[in-house]
């Protein structure tokens, strides 16, 4: 293990990138086994002196209270999926951590004892456990899914703009070189939230803030295809989907020496 070379990613954002995954009579499709050596996570919460292997539901055991907090809501997320499909075009495993929570709103996560805070934490742990294992990290990134709890709250645009800058910012101090977004998906429910605005606000996210890279919008047609459980979450196989597409789509828009 201490003769590879590591991409590290940081898996954050609200309950579409924790995952609330489940399968059904119509949508049968489980979480996709992982690759032989395309992954491990860093348990930064539950168990940091050792890595697993990555699998569903990633990130289960990482709840830390008064922070990034769900314990027993994750049930599988996409980032099996990506993790293969970037291994499958790099040659390069993951090492992944967990740090999503559901219906964090952006405001939660800038750096003042909040989400982001304790997301930057388990970062910097998992920096320090491979310098300290001798794995050496040869990019750092951040895969973000959040916004729908946003979109509820009618949260102004430029307002969301604004704090994601400043979220990523933060980031980028702790050394975090590109955002992967997976856009998100419609409302589902009966109070008829409207997220067409947030959604559209995030589509020009790269073109505010450089490296930040769409990799996938996927999630905005899985309610016309049937793909969503509830109002706000899908089937396993819309994660599986949109993690693939995303997985392949980072990878293609990174150049990999």
């Amino acid at each position: 293990m201490e003769n590879k070379a590591w991409d590290l990613f940081l898996f954050a954002g609200q309950s579409n990138m924790a995952g609330r995954g489940i399968t059904s009579e119509r949508w049968p499709q489980p979480a996709p086994a992982l690759l032989p050596g395309a992954g491990m996570e860093y348990r930064a919460v539950s168990d940091p002196a050792r890595l697993y292997p990555i699998g569903e539901p990633f990130g289960a055991a990482e709840n830390r209270p008064g922070g990034i907090d769900e314990p027993g809501k994750k049930t599988g997320s996409l980032v099996t999926a990506f993790v293969n499909a970037w291994y499958t075009a790099t040659g390069t495993p993951v090492l992944g951590v967990s740090a999503s929570r559901g219906g964090s709103g952006m405001e939660l996560w800038q750096g003042d004892d909040d989400l982001l805070t304790d997301a930057l934490q388990r970062w910097d742990d998992a920096n320090r456990y491979a310098r300290d294992h001798g794995l050496t990290i040869r990019h750092r990134y951040l895969v973000w899914c959040q916004g729908e709890t946003d979109g509820d709250h009618g949260t102004d645009p430029e307002t969301y703009t604004r704090q994601f800058g400043s979220m990523l910012a933060r980031l980028r101090k702790h050394g975090v070189e590109t955002c992967f977004l997976v856009a998100i998906g419609q409302y589902n429910g009966i109070h008829g939230y409207d997220y067409t605005a947030i959604h559209k606000a995030q589509l020009a996210l790269p073109g505010k803030y450089p490296g930040v890279v769409l990799v996938s919008d996927d999630f905005w047609q899985m309610r016309a295809r049937g793909l969503m459980k509830d109002s706000y979450h899908y089937y396993q196989q819309a994660y599986n989907e949109v993690g693939a597409a995303a997985g392949k789509a980072a990878a293609a828009a990174c150049t990999h020496e």
